[in-house]
């Protein structure tokens, strides 16, 4: 018989003032002639100090530090701490039970605050509950410990800059070479383009991006943008006839929406188990709502000089426009348009609903788009 999983940790001294970091090595079965679970190692309940006034700071996508206050009274005999860490959803037992408790991490006792960090247990933009036992470990190896703390709720944070620029570097590695293009366009249904607008009838009004792509991107949820494609097809130089999102297609000349008045960031990279990649691009009228949004939070792009989508002056004047050939690319535009400025018409080829992004999940366990930190 198998015993549950049994988590390990491991303690790391941090840079002075940054207290100490948890970290959950890893999770595996043992054979129990091998090894018994803690479980069968925690005693009864003792008089230990219950941890009170638990406080978590320093959030991030994948860590969070802890802390809290304790009497004084048996402190010195503590030896461990117990924290018991649950996604808020599955909070039905918030006891320190191998079977129930997926994520538990047995730590020795350390000065306070605690970093406690691992990707593979938390991940970015999720509520959690933890709880908190003191316990003073035994000559026979048995743990005497405290009652559990109250138990109080966090939600993780979004991608940092950090993460975010190596999602960018990841997806740069596989971009490829850049081809001409001319136009946005963006497909949809006939009553898409048909609906009442009432007073802005002429114009494509932003809606919140939803959840799809990675997890942890800062956009999702929050910002708002009108979706279009500019990738071609390699042989013709031309949109491509199919879709997965409508028959109606409304097109507009590139430099409407791009140009050097618009501000370009990097948003997100996925794929949906399957071979295509995308790329998320945000493109911001300079000073707009949404470049106000993303100036700090996604990495910006030279509108000129990156792998993925780039507007150049040429010496006439004119602007020219490339995009890379091995990504699909996503732009999302954070203003109105004016319908005025294109136009719609019907293409020819299949509805290809296999391939919408409409609320995707993405593939955690690819390994040309992922990185390490919670998907």
């Amino acid at each position: 018989m198998t015993e549950p999983p049994s988590p390990s940790v491991e303690l790391q001294s941090l840079q002075p003032g940054q207290g100490q970091c948890v970290r959950l090595l890893s999770s595996h079965c043992e054979d129990a002639a091998g090894a018994q679970s803690a479980d069968s190692d925690i005693g009864d309940v003792d008089d230990l100090p219950v941890p009170q006034q638990i406080r978590i700071t320093n959030i991030t996508c994948d860590s969070f530090k802890i802390s809290w206050d304790m009497d004084s009274r048996g402190r010195d005999r503590i030896t461990h701490y117990f924290i018991d860490l649950n996604k808020k959803e599955n909070m039905s037992s918030n006891k320190f039970k191998h079977k129930d408790v997926p994520t538990k991490l047995v730590a020795k006792a350390v000065p306070l605050p605690m970093t406690v960090r691992g990707h593979w247990f938390l991940s970015p933009r999720t509520e959690y509950t933890v709880a908190v036992q003191t316990a003073a470990k035994q000559p026979d190896g048995e743990y005497a410990v405290s009652r559990w703390s109250e138990i109080i709720e966090f939600c993780t944070a979004d991608y940092s800059s950090i993460h975010l620029n190596q999602l960018l570097q990841k997806a740069e590695a596989i971009a490829g070479r850049m081809l001409p293009f001319t136009i946005f366009y963006r497909n949809q249904q006939r009553e898409y383009f048909q609906q009442d607008r009432d007073a802005q009838s002429c114009f494509l009004l932003p809606t919140v991006k939803d959840n799809s792509g990675s997890h942890g991107s800062p956009i999702s949820g929050k910002l708002e943008g009108i979706f279009f494609s500019c990738n071609t097809e390699f042989n013709t130089g031309k949109p491509p006839q199919d879709s997965p999102y409508g028959p109606y297609r409304f097109q507009i000349r590139a430099d409407v929406l791009f140009n050097k008045t618009t501000n370009m960031y990097f948003g997100d990279f996925y794929c949906m188990y399957t071979s295509y990649h995308y790329v998320i691009l945000v493109l911001a009228p300079d000073g707009s709502k949404g470049d106000a949004f993303c100036k700090g939070r996604l990495p910006a792009l030279d509108r000129s000089d990156n792998r993925f989508l780039t507007c150049t002056e040429e010496e006439d004047g004119s602007l020219s426009f490339r995009h890379a050939q091995d990504v699909n690319l996503e732009v999302m535009y954070t203003e109105p348009v004016d319908l005025r400025l294109g136009a719609v018409s019907q293409i020819s080829g299949h509805q290809l609903m296999s391939l919408s992004t409409a609320n995707a999940k993405k593939d955690p366990s690819c390994k040309v788009c992922n990185i390490s930190v919670g998907r």
